[in-house]
Parts: C-alpha cells; structure tokens; sequence
C-alpha cells in the first residue's frame, strides 16, 4: 500500500533573511506550556546547502515533557519531567552508508569493527577477574543479528546475536555479506568512537538525548509514536519494525516474513520537523552517558524546566546481568528493524537503551546534529 503524504507546510531556506517567515504565533506555540499538542503545525525549514546545511532540518526550540508515563513506557523512561531546548539542524535521515564511505575515502579511517579488540575497553564489560583471552580469540569484527529457526524464550539475546569477526560498515552481517545496491541505506555497525570521528570530519556533533527526543516528537506532545498515537494508521506501516503479524520474533529461515534488515533511508513519511525515520530502520547513536534513573534524577529537580541537559556525568546500569553496573554506556535511541511488539518495543520517542561505545551492532547508526546558522 502506497504511504500517503502527510499534510505540513515546507519551506526551503535560500538564506537566513527567510526565517521571517517563520510567524512569531508559530513560534509562540513552541514555547507554550503545558500543552498536549502544538496549536500551529510545525513549519518544515530544509537547508538549502548554500547558506544553511545541506541534508538538514531546522528543528526549533522549545519546552517539552521528556519521558512517557504512559503505559508501553519501560521504567527507565520515568518518570515525565519538563525540559527546554535550543534550535538547532539535524540531518534529515540517517547517515547511509554512501555518505560514511566518502568520509573513509577522504580520511582513510579505519573503524572500531575493522581493528583488532582493545582487551582493556572489553575488560571493564565484564565480571571482575575474568582472565584475558588468547590473542588468536580476539579478531577484528562486530555483533550480527543471526537470528533463530525456531521460535525461542525471549529472555537471553544471545539466542540471535554472534561476534561475527569480519564483520564490518562494508559487510554488516559478516564475511560474505555486502552494502552494494544499499548506499542509501543507513550506516552500521560503527561505534561511538566511529561517529566522534565521522561528526569531526563533518564538522557536526551527536545530539544529546534531549535533543534527539525533542526532534524525534515533531512538535507531538507526548505521542505514542513520532505520527501519532496509532500505532498502524489505515493499516499502514509507518516504520521500519518487525511485524509479528508475519512471523515470530527472532524466527529467520526461507520462509520467514517480518523486518531483517535496514530498508533506504527516507522510506516513511517525515514528522513535523521534516526528519525520516526518528524511529525504527536502525538504533542511533546520541552524546550522553545512560543512566537507568537519570529520568527520576531530572524529574527530582521541581516544574521548573531544565535547560538544556547534557546528561549524567557517568554511567549507571544495573539491568544487564553479569556486566558491572558503573561500566561505560552510552544512550542510544530510536530502535531499530529488530523491535516489535513481543520483544524491545522501541520504536517510540521515549523509548532508551544502552550500549558499549565500542561495541558496533548490526542494527546500530546515526545521524547529527549543528547549531549554526540559527534561525529565529
């Protein structure tokens, strides 16, 4: 079924002088709190790559509810607090594999995945006292979904997931597997050290995780999805998820129906900002540490909006059993092809996850964010 358009007025930026048209009532609705849902539809503000970036859309500040107190939310969504952000661009899709490879092309990187595993950032993921392995064990590669035959307790992951060695960005499923034809597909398997590297040479950063979940909603008050609180509008898929509908979760074989891979980035319809994909297709990267409680910690604080956030200054996870509690996570957000209604359920603004800054996944990718030139 064809995905029909959503209705929102656009506006290509030629240069700053435009941002006039962005009314002062549109721009009091940002800014008006509480609310449960904008008064003025967002206005979509694309760079026009001449005086504003190309690639990226303008994504306004505001007040917003962080969190979900809804009944899908996981505890550490917990619980709804207030938070202001400031404008700024964020790339309208995710970085695709094209655009990774010229950064390769031009700087000649070699990333986390494609290198042999540092024992010391390995060492500090696992229980104290485990001994080092041979270095014969500890080859370039990454984590695969593999999946399973057969349909299996969900509890323990490591069902469909292998360290793959071999497995890079250039073959997400290991030796063997390849990007061609899926340029325009999101990059994956790159850690958070890849993609310090990558905003570096772009000369953008990672949004923090107030920032990502502010864009993400569109100017949606505390909607269940980034289009809504339905999770299938006429029947139609509005992300990239597992459909369970089709086939068991993690069950893949020839006959298997459901969600295995990235699909192109930009498949689905944009949110109110003008941004593909916030959720679904693949997992992204965001700036902050990841605290299981840091929503109770912000919420702790009073009414009164916190001011742009940067996050915790450590990590905190006591969720994954066997891996220390202090040990280094970072946020990642949006969820990925793999989630769906049995299992993971993060495909909604809220929703959090951690994960290893070293660690590069199949189903794990970015996209980044500037603060220049600033439209008011």
């Amino acid at each position: 079924m064809r995905l029909a358009k959503l209705p929102r007025r656009r506006l290509l930026l030629t240069g700053v002088a435009f941002a006039g048209l962005v009314t002062a009532g549109a721009a009091a609705a940002w800014l008006n709190w509480p609310s449960q849902q904008v008064a003025t539809e967002p206005v979509v503000i694309l760079g026009d790559g001449v005086n504003t970036p190309e690639g990226m859309a303008w994504v306004p500040g505001g007040v917003f509810l962080m969190g979900s107190d809804s009944k899908l939310a996981q505890a550490n969504e917990r619980p709804t607090h207030p938070v202001k952000v400031h404008g700024f661009w964020m790339d309208v899709t995710h970085i695709t594999n094209d655009q990774f490879a010229r950064f390769v092309e031009e700087t000649g990187y070699v990333t986390t995945a494609e290198q042999k595993p540092d024992w010391e950032t390995i060492r500090v993921q696992l229980p104290p006292g485990i001994p080092k392995p041979p270095d014969s064990v500890l080859l370039p590669g990454a984590m695969v979904f593999v999946g399973t035959d057969k349909p299996v307790d969900l509890t323990d992951y490591s069902q469909w997931w292998r360290y793959v060695p071999g497995a890079s960005w250039r073959h997400p499923q290991g030796p063997g597997s390849s990007i061609e034809g899926k340029g325009d597909h999101p990059v994956v398997q790159v850690s958070y050290v890849d993609v310090q590297a990558y905003a570096k040479w772009a000369g953008k950063r990672l949004p923090t995780e107030a920032e990502w979940e502010y864009a993400a909603r569109g100017g949606l008050e505390q909607a269940t999805y980034t289009w809504g609180n339905e999770l299938t509008p006429d029947g139609q898929m509005l992300a990239n998820y597992w459909d369970t509908a089709q086939q068991a979760f993690p069950v893949v074989s020839p006959k298997a129906g459901g969600a295995i891979g990235t699909v192109s980035a930009g498949t689905f319809p944009p949110n109110g900002y003008g941004l593909h994909d916030m959720t679904g297709n693949a997992w992204q990267w965001v700036a902050d540490w990841y605290r299981f409680d840091y929503f109770a910690m912000q919420a702790s604080k009073g009414k009164k909006p916190i001011d742009n956030p940067q996050g915790p200054a450590e990590s905190f996870d006591p969720s994954e059993p066997g891996v220390p509690v202090g040990a280094p996570k970072r946020v990642i957000r949006g969820g990925s092809f793999l989630c769906n209604e049995s299992y993971c359920l993060s495909y909604r603004p809220s929703a959090r996850r951690s994960s290893d800054p070293y660690s590069p996944m199949s189903h794990l990718g970015f996209r980044l964010v500037q603060d220049t030139p600033v439209i008011r």
